[in-house]
């Protein structure tokens, strides 16, 4: 069994640094990248407070053919949207510009896609495996600013660990 409670009180970059060393324990070794996702969407959820979701897009095309859009990945929080197109919303915009979306209020963010009416600020950090998007790791928080630059730099350290493993 695992049981990953960082003490609440953790310097969040010491946090993010055992946030990672936890996902490489759990994904080394593993070569399914959707069982990967799943036990780290659920660390993510361990391991990051004030959250309201947590989890993954991957990259797929689309139903039409034309080009490639975001599909839901493994996650915890509420249903959320299957289908997002590259540059909609938060999480599209992080998957077309390949770098990491901190907004402190997504219902200042152009083009938000509200899946959950109770989040109110959003991280999303694009997961890249030879210079492409494969897919991007998505929080969400139901308080506005809950993410910070720590947040930002300590998710994008996990991307680049599962780049690999997803």
């Amino acid at each position: 069994m695992y049981d990953f409670k960082p003490d609440p009180a953790t310097d969040p970059h010491e946090l993010h640094r055992q946030l990672v060393e936890a996902a490489d324990a759990l994904t080394a070794g593993e070569p399914d990248g959707v069982a990967n996702m799943a036990n780290v969407a659920a660390l993510l959820w361990e391991f990051l407070p004030d959250l309201n979701w947590a989890g993954f897009y991957r990259v797929a095309p689309r139903k039409d053919g034309n080009g490639n859009e975001l599909v839901l990945g493994p996650f915890v929080g509420r249903p959320a949207c299957i289908r997002i197109p590259f540059g909609a919303g938060v999480c599209g915009a992080a998957a077309q510009s390949r770098a990491a979306q901190l907004v402190a209020d997504v219902h200042a963010f152009p083009g938000h896609i509200a899946c959950d009416a109770a989040s109110r600020s959003e991280l999303v950090v694009p997961v890249l495996r030879e210079g492409e998007v494969i897919a991007v790791i998505d929080l969400d928080s139901p308080s506005p600013a809950r993410f910070t630059e720590a947040d930002a730099e300590g998710i994008a350290a996990l991307a680049a660990l599962l780049a690999a493993r997803i």
